[in-house]
């Protein structure tokens, strides 16, 4: 079993193929899409997934952007970034790749944990997007007992070199990754279960999920979001079973001004379910604030 994804024989059937480059900056190898043409916009995918998350919203955006979407290190095909995994390091990550493609991203949209990272970038002025997309952003610290819980956890399997390779070598069974996707509460296309059964098959994939999630801290930028002045749209989905939407209410608590919604019928994995929808609402919000 192969520690790393190797682009030569695991990206063969990988989407968009013929949008990917390979980009050294900040200290590691990174997989960037990039297609379409327009004011930039970054899409920044949540932990463990990858570029192929993007594989149906990409096109629908690129017929009015420069789309950007690039894997987050130790993630997919970028290469590894050891002790970068926390919310700044990433930032700080991925604003050394836009300035080495020579991007300025008029729109930034980041997913669950891609979400978080935008809007860090956004407030250290490390952009300046006239606008903000969070697809079910996982964006305040949990609540209650998973507060106490998780974080712990995470870095106790993060610490143990067994746990990514048994992952993978389980990401073999489909019923694992069905399991997983489930848990979601999102159902996907074949295409797209296979690309999370690619990742999981890969221990340095799964390590770096497991290392972001172990550094993962939401309590800082909890405290600053009320400083967000730039025109935030929040996606929420009736059926995502990793960000409640009940969470739509504690950002609008924060932030009075963000413009909030529930897509129904709908998982965590939305705009993998349904890029349509989500392209709407993007297109709108784009069109109200001018970006």
């Amino acid at each position: 079993m192969s520690e790393w994804l190797d682009w030569s024989r695991d990206g063969r059937h990988w989407p968009h193929r013929e949008a990917s480059r390979f980009v050294t900056a900040g200290g590691t190898r990174w997989h960037v899409q990039i297609m379409g043409a327009g004011p930039p916009v970054l899409l920044v995918h949540g932990t463990g997934s990858a570029s192929h998350s993007w594989r149906t919203l990409a096109p629908l955006l690129a017929q009015r952007h420069t789309v950007i979407a690039p894997d987050l290190p130790d993630h997919g095909f970028t290469g590894p970034l050891p002790g970068r995994h926390s919310l700044p390091g990433m930032s700080a990550a991925l604003t050394a790749l836009l300035e080495a493609l020579g991007y300025e991203p008029a729109v930034a949209v980041g997913h669950s944990a891609g979400a978080a990272i935008v809007i860090r970038m956004t407030l250290d002025r490390r952009i300046a997007p006239k606008a903000l997309v969070s697809l079910n952003g996982a964006l305040l610290p949990w609540r209650g007992l998973p507060a106490l819980l998780f974080a712990p956890l995470a870095r106790l399997l993060a610490a143990n070199s067994v746990v990514p390779r048994f992952f993978a070598k389980r990401a073999a069974d489909p019923t694992v990754i069905s399991r997983l996707v489930d848990s979601t509460g999102s159902r996907l296309e074949a295409i797209d279960a296979d690309c999370y059964r690619l990742l999981a098959s890969s221990p340095a994939h799964v390590a770096g999920a497991l290392a972001m999630m172990a550094d993962w801290d939401l309590d800082g930028l909890a405290c600053d979001l009320p400083k967000l002045g730039i025109p935030l749209l929040a996606i929420y989905s009736a059926n995502d079973r990793m960000v409640a939407p009940a969470e739509e209410r504690r950002l609008a608590a924060l932030l009075p001004h963000a413009r909030t919604l529930i897509l129904p019928s709908l998982g965590h994995l939305a705009h993998e379910e349904d890029a349509a929808a989500c392209d709407r609402q993007i297109a709108q919000f784009e069109a109200i604030v001018g970006a």
